[in-house]
């Protein structure tokens, strides 16, 4: 399937389904169809208006949408976003806050790169800016990358995670969600080694998959059974004319959403027939529960063909991170070397895509890392999405990672590098306490 025409053919039926749905929208909105009372006409127009928003979203990526910030001075602040460094596939972005006095919490989210942006961690950055400095990893859509721009796999995703932890500095806490947790650890032990003092204060894992094979999920399953010369063969393709990354490499966002929802068919197809019917009857709006999640969720981007065959290979099949066996440009890692960097983990009890104990694999890597800097957190009841954007984040998950960061915020030094300006730093009274709590807490 490595070819143009197959790329573009899937780009030609989504078109198409999203003018199918604009037609069918128009057609329920001429004058004459209000001649006759016939609830077909308004199932129509319903049937239009999921269509044409549906398959319109996957093809656009979503506004960050971030509201203003109320501050100590009891004003509304906006959110500028300002972006630190540029690279071709991704850059390093600050959600800055004017007119507010900068947080001493200073939070590097590591979004993932598995289908989706990183607006999927929207919430996330709502919840944390009262309280922090957010930065994040901003990763761009394949489809859109000149191939003069060259390769990108996974040791260049934790290259990319080593230069945006050095321009930080080294008073700041990492939080990686999902797929980049192997690859941000491996980030840190490589900083551990080449380069000590630009190590993060604190490292957050959530539900990242450190060691597919200990807790086999459908995900891992299928890792399993399908082999390289399968996965390049079926899912592949090149990037077709319309786009600037013409000829690339790339695991197309449109294929990788049909995964997704195959994982749970039954579930999708009732949300949306729901949705019509809502629609139909003039019940749906913009900031709906159902267009609020699926806008995001059927919002999905390429990646280059190299990083997904390398995840698979190297992260799933080869477990090179679980066997501490995992190499940057040449040079091995070792997670042993990291010695003063604090690591909670959090899972959530029910999720299907990084099943507990997976991501809980890394602490037995930190074999130079004192107990004491070790933590880990089950969240009773939570699924994947939960455990990061949900409501177990919100009312539990939050408040135990700024303990975590406030816990292990180091005393008042100068810093390598700031992004931000000069900010105050806090000096924990018990250091170590919430660092070693190996809490299990049920969702509210």
């Amino acid at each position: 399937m490595k070819y143009m025409y197959t790329y573009d053919l899937m780009e030609s039926m989504r078109n198409t389904n999203q003018w199918l749905g604009a037609t069918a929208r128009a057609i329920a909105a001429y004058p004459a169809m209000s001649m006759t009372v016939n609830p077909a006409i308004e199932w129509l127009q319903g049937w239009g208006e999921v269509t044409e928003r549906s398959f319109a979203r996957m093809v656009t990526k979503p506004d960050w949408g971030i509201p203003s910030v109320t501050v100590e001075d009891g004003k509304d602040h906006s959110v500028r976003l300002m972006t630190l460094v540029e690279k071709p596939f991704g850059n390093l972005v600050h959600f800055k806050v004017p007119g507010r006095e900068p947080r001493a919490r200073r939070v590097l989210l590591v979004a993932p790169m598995s289908g989706h942006y990183a607006t999927l961690l929207r919430k996330t950055v709502i919840s944390l800016l009262p309280d922090c400095e957010v930065f994040i990893t901003d990763w761009h859509n394949a489809r859109d990358i000149p191939v003069s721009a060259g390769k990108f796999d996974v040791e260049d995703y934790t290259l990319y995670l080593v230069e945006f932890m050095r321009h930080l500095g080294s008073d700041l806490h990492v939080i990686a969600v999902c797929q980049p947790v192997p690859l941000t650890l491996a980030a840190t032990a490589y900083l551990a080694e080449e380069d000590p003092a630009a190590q993060p204060a604190s490292l957050t894992l959530i539900g990242g998959p450190v060691d597919p094979d200990a807790a086999p999920t459908e995900v891992t399953d299928f890792g399993r059974r399908t082999t390289m010369g399968q996965l390049e063969q079926t899912v592949i393709q090149r990037v077709g004319f319309k786009y600037a990354g013409v000829g690339r490499l790339v695991y197309p966002g449109l294929l990788q959403l049909a995964s997704f929802i195959s994982m749970n068919a039954g579930t999708h197809m009732q949300a949306f027939s729901d949705q019509i019917f809502r629609a139909a009857k003039g019940e749906a709006s913009d900031q709906d529960k159902h267009n609020v999640f699926y806008d995001e969720y059927l919002a999905v981007m390429d990646m280059t063909a190299e990083f997904y065959l390398s995840t698979v290979e190297r992260i799933f099949k080869g477990r090179e991170i679980a066997r501490n066996d995992f190499t940057v440009a040449g040079r091995k890692v070792d997670f042993g070397k990291i010695t003063t960097v604090a690591v909670k983990i959090v899972e959530g009890e029910e999720d299907d895509i990084s099943a507990p104990g997976q991501c809980l694999a890394a602490l037995d890597l930190l074999t130079g890392l004192p107990a004491s800097k070790k933590a880990s957190h089950l969240e009773r009841g939570a699924g994947h999405y939960g455990i990061f954007a949900g409501r177990s984040w919100r009312n539990n998950i939050r408040p135990l990672v700024l303990r975590f960061i406030d816990a292990n915020t180091p005393a008042a030094k100068p810093a390598r590098r700031r992004a931000t300006g000069p900010a105050a730093s806090v000096t924990p009274a018990n250091s170590n306490a919430l660092a070693g709590d190996a809490s299990r807490a049920r969702p509210l």
